[in-house]
């Protein structure tokens, strides 16, 4: 549902005539009561105000805090703007009939706000965990729960945003979110039909040991409606397109009304399998409120002094506001942006910036009944839920499968500067090529002027500056290739966008050019033990997801970034390693026994190193060029790749700051390893 543009509310003009009917106590009393009917976020309770890494400066910005709380809001059913918010019309209300919620927040926040610089980054909360400390300013978290409550000075990282003055603010917006390890939720409020339970025979994917670690039981996403084994049935299968086995009722049981087993009891799920299991389930969680949260948290830290009793807003002189998210997080802000929660319900614009990271083409499963927003659809898990559907791109287009028209910018006034980033694996996994192309793949389209897309090429899905290439549960080694320095160099250059500079062009391989490719034109070298990806996640209509029912008649044509003769990508923002590489660096890699084999590894891309001399090279059959026969030695090397960083500076693509760590990276131990084999 479009959520149409709102007339702007024009109260002041009649206040002078207004108060010359009043008293002045009277007068006052009237511009709070106008003040608390307007606001949607009522009340901050905050926990704790605590000194952030001991009270550290961070350059001119000088010391932070931790602010940390809850948050309460309000929502009219009957605001246009909340409408679009699936079985709002079934929550509870309170007495003036108004639907209320509660969530967590947490801020890191200058000590002295004059010295900010009046800009915050939201950071969308990924499964509950905060991400762009440690994602985006390469901290080192001792563990899950230190990554989800920075406190420490090795929780800063390279303290880049701390040093520029930001604000940074998360908060919660799933109520089914985990809560261990600090992570952050919001208080369920469940849909009723006029006070009865609301039921549906749903579909839950179940697969051991792919996303999470193995274990004996599987959790389901909804509470079953009944524990009656007869209204159920559990099927398994191997691959995603075979046909599904029927388990019979005498080979699993229920926990509980949120979990089952298979049995006899003692019984593990094959590895890899993928379990089905379709019930009764009951209470939706009214999740879209979670979008409507965040549009009101935002809105409040923007525009507004104090909650509704009077309490100080917890930001301090905050004139912008950006939005950042990855993957999951990355789908919610595509979505938040598409649903209309980007004006607020005073017709005020949330983020002026907005900065999506590999969430591909997809949205989440969040504003929906019985949503399940922790599913993310690949080549061979959670393929048939819903996530990728039509619009795919800003760019406006009429879809040739279903004949729609639309793109995922309104244009209605209120979209925020568009940036998306995506890593190699989402034109593999998520269809990311149909972001910069129509949906069957037959051409190029010219984004808005308020967009912009980029492909970091050579890199993973979960690419960080620590990742190691061990193969993990792949046959191939994984990527260890970083997509961070451009990242937090495009973060920057969002947040210049916002101020009137102009953002980098574009950067993404393109059909005109012959660098996007269909699979079957890949012409990848042949390396030796290395396993090569032949397919990638193709994808329909999804008419049914509870039965499933893909549509798969006329699918949609996802394409891939050409290679060279190396097998490393020649599109994108190619960051130094990639323009002068020790290897061979894909999105893709494909999963081993005790997995399934064949099959596209859910997150991560695959690592060949290159060989060390010619005469390595040639007792191993190896096409491609050795680092002798490429660079001659390691001094030559490092030049180069201090070459390739310092040619992305004034494209804003890579930070002044990051050519001295990829020369550090460059001359570590175990770089110079790799010239010495």
């Amino acid at each position: 549902m479009k959520i149409p543009r709102l007339p702007r509310f024009r109260l002041l003009p009649n206040l002078p005539a207004l108060s010359t009917l009043l008293t002045l106590p009277t007068f006052l009393t009237f511009l709070l009561m106008m003040n608390t009917a307007s606001a949607t976020v009522t009340e901050f309770n905050i926990i704790a105000v605590e000194p952030f890494a001991d009270g550290a400066t961070f350059g001119n910005t000088g010391s932070y805090e931790r602010v940390r709380g809850t948050f309460k809001g309000e929502l009219d059913p009957a605001d246009a703007r909340n409408k679009v918010i699936v079985n709002l019309d079934k929550a509870p209300r309170n007495a003036a009939g108004r639907i209320e919620y509660e969530a967590d927040f947490f801020m890191l926040r200058p000590v002295d706000g004059t010295r900010g610089n009046g800009k915050l980054v939201y950071d969308v909360t990924n499964r509950g965990r905060k991400n762009i400390h440690w994602r985006l300013m390469d901290a080192r978290p001792a563990s899950p729960a230190h990554a989800n409550d920075p406190r420490t000075l090795e929780d800063a990282g390279n303290g880049l945003l701390f040093r520029m003055g930001y604000t940074i603010l998360w908060s919660g917006w799933d109520p089914d979110a985990p809560r261990v390890n600090n992570g952050m939720g919001m208080k369920p409020i469940i849909a009723s039909d006029n006070g009865k339970p609301i039921v549906r025979v749903i579909r839950d994917e179940l697969v051991s040991g792919t996303r999470s670690p193995a274990r004996e039981t599987f959790r389901l996403t909804h509470n079953a409606f009944t524990m009656d084994q007869s209204q159920a049935r559990l099927t398994v299968r191997r691959r995603e397109a075979d046909a599904r086995q029927e388990i019979p009722a005498s080979g699993w049981a229920y926990v509980n009304d949120r979990e089952i087993r298979l049995m006899p009891e003692g019984t593990k799920p094959v590895t890899g399998s993928i379990y089905e299991f379709h019930y009764p389930a009951k209470d939706p969680r009214v999740l879209g409120i979670g979008m409507a949260a965040t549009r009101d948290l935002i809105s409040f830290v923007k525009y507004e002094s104090t909650d509704a009793k009077g309490a100080p807003n917890p930001a301090r002189g905050i004139k912008a506001a950006l939005g950042f998210g990855i993957s999951q997080s990355g789908r919610f802000l595509r979505d938040f942006v598409y649903q209309g929660f980007n004006q607020d319900t005073r017709a005020r614009k949330v983020f002026d910036g907005a900065y999506s990271h590999t969430a591909g083409v997809g949205g989440v499963f969040l504003n929906a009944a019985f949503g399940q927003p922790g599913r993310t659809s690949t080549q061979f898990e959670d393929h048939m839920m819903p996530e990728n559907e039509f619009p795919f791109s800003a760019a406006r287009m009429t879809d040739p499968v279903t004949g729609k028209t639309d793109s995922i910018l309104r244009n209605d006034g209120f979209d925020p500067l568009w940036f998306e980033s995506n890593t190699s694996t989402e034109y593999w996994q998520k269809g990311a090529s149909m972001l910069t192309t129509d949906p069957l793949g037959t051409k190029d389209v010219t984004l808005p002027d308020a967009a912009r897309v980029y492909l970091i090429a050579g890199t993973q899905h979960a690419g960080q500056a620590w990742m190691t290439s061990t193969p993990g549960n792949n046959a191939n080694p994984r990527n260890p290739h970083s997509p961070t320095p451009a990242m937090r160099a495009l973060l920057l250059a969002l947040a210049d966008w916002v101020d009137g500079k102009a953002a980098p062009a574009s950067q993404t391989p393109r059909i005109a050019d012959n660098t996007l490719v269909p699979v079957e034109k890949l012409h990848f070298p042949a390396i030796p033990g290395m396993a090569i990806a032949r397919k990638v996640n193709v994808f329909g209509v999804l008419k049914d997801w509870t039965k499933p029912e893909m549509d798969m008649s006329k699918p949609y044509r996802p394409l891939i970034t050409n290679v060279n003769a190396d097998g490393n990508e020649i599109a994108g923002i190619r960051l130094p390693d990639i323009t002068v590489p020790l290897g061979t660096y894909t999105g893709w890699n494909l999963y081993k026994a005790p997995y399934v084999e064949g099959e596209l590894g859910d997150r991560d891309g695959s690592f060949s190193p290159f060989a060390a001399t010619r005469a390595e090279r040639e007792s191993r059959g190896d096409p491609r060029p050795s680092l002798e026969e490429r660079y001659g030695s390691h001094a030559a090397y490092v030049k180069l790749l201090t070459d390739a960083a310092t040619a992305l500076v004034p494209s804003r693509l890579l930070l002044q700051e990051d050519i001295e760590r990829y020369v550090a990276w460059a001359n570590s131990e175990a770089v110079r390893k790799q010239f010495a084999r």
